[in-house]
């Protein structure tokens, strides 16, 4: 063999030998199911995506996410609970309240799973406890649900004459009936009355406003529902046209033109379930991660809104808001 050839066989071969003896590590795979649309849970899923670059995860990197939405349809999540575990998924999130965790659970036992949830998941048998979840799920809560007797105070000091008080609500979620029934004993207390108006798609929710003009509702709460987040544009636009103050329970709503609302912060819990995410891939378990419970607590404002319904908002609102839109 001559001398040039050899070189040239060798140095082949040295190019070739590392691809044969170290194999590529099979990149994860990260589950997501959601009961609402995509488009509108954008922000949170670019918090999820950052709380997972905390723990040295990146989109397509060396992370591969894949999306199931339900669009709404709350009968469709154990299907995509199904066909994600049917992926070997490496973590399961199920996110969007207590129905996508149940789902995520019945679905598996074995894969780790995240949830993200406005409600108390011990109430809902998700786990055993905030601070010892138990088996393979844990998660993050934003205790939206329990905010609404805050978010009836909240709407009397910007309608202090209100006298007709309505929460709307998803008749489809299992969130509403309790928080329904926790407004009715606040507002007794208060002694306000509550109608609780339902609306699971968006012609019912015109169909609400519309009905609210006859008699006429001095102040709507919106209950927390992820349907009510997807159709954010259209509620504020809804209330702006028949003129009725509108409490939200996410900064999301007023972001879109809405009056004001009072709540924690979605978003970080979303990035809150991203590092955890990140965590159980680099070996943690569910078990020892207790349940993200938030920390702070926002109330927004939305100044122009407020002018266009003839409101003026009490200085005392103002000088404790988190944020206010001009």
């Amino acid at each position: 063999m001559r001398r040039r050839e050899f070189i040239t066989l060798v140095g082949g071969a040295a190019v070739a030998w590392p691809l044969a003896t170290h194999a590529q590590p099979e990149m994860p795979v990260v589950g997501f199911m959601h009961v609402g649309s995509p488009t509108p849970m954008t922000p949170q899923m670019e918090s999820f995506r950052k709380g997972l670059a905390e723990t040295g995860y990146v989109v397509p990197r060396n992370l591969a996410i894949e999306y199931r939405w339900a669009e709404g349809h709350y009968d469709r999540l154990p299907a995509l609970a199904a066909d994600l575990v049917q992926h070997q998924v490496k973590v399961l999130v199920a996110g969007g309240g207590p129905q996508s965790a149940l789902a995520a659970k019945a679905a598996t036992l074995e894969i780790p799973i995240l949830f993200v949830t406005g409600d108390d998941p011990v109430k809902y048998g998700i786990v055993a406890s905030l601070n010892r979840p138990g088996g393979n799920i844990t998660g993050a809560i934003f205790f939206n649900t329990a905010l609404v007797a805050k978010r009836l105070e909240l709407a009397l000091e910007l309608v202090p004459t209100a006298d007709d008080i309505a929460l709307l609500v998803n008749p489809n979620s299992l969130e509403s009936e309790g928080e329904a029934r926790d407004l009715q004993t606040v507002a007794q207390a208060a002694r306000r009355q509550i109608a609780v108006l339902k609306a699971g798609n968006a012609s019912e929710l015109d169909a609400v406003f519309a009905n609210l003009v006859q008699p006429r509702t001095k102040v709507l709460l919106v209950g927390s529902d992820p349907f009510f987040v997807t159709r954010r544009d259209q509620l504020a636009a809804l209330a702006a046209r028949y003129a009725v103050p509108t409490v939200y329970p996410q900064r999301e709503f007023v972001a879109a033109g809405g009056l004001a609302s009072y709540g924690t912060s979605v978003t970080d819990a979303y990035r809150q379930i991203g590092v955890y995410a990140g965590r159980i891939l680099k070996g943690e378990k569910p078990v020892n991660l207790p349940v993200v419970q938030p920390t702070k607590f926002e109330l927004v404002i939305n100044l122009k809104t407020a002018k266009a319904l003839g409101l003026t908002i009490p200085q005392t609102l103002l000088a404790t808001a988190d944020e206010v839109i001009e």
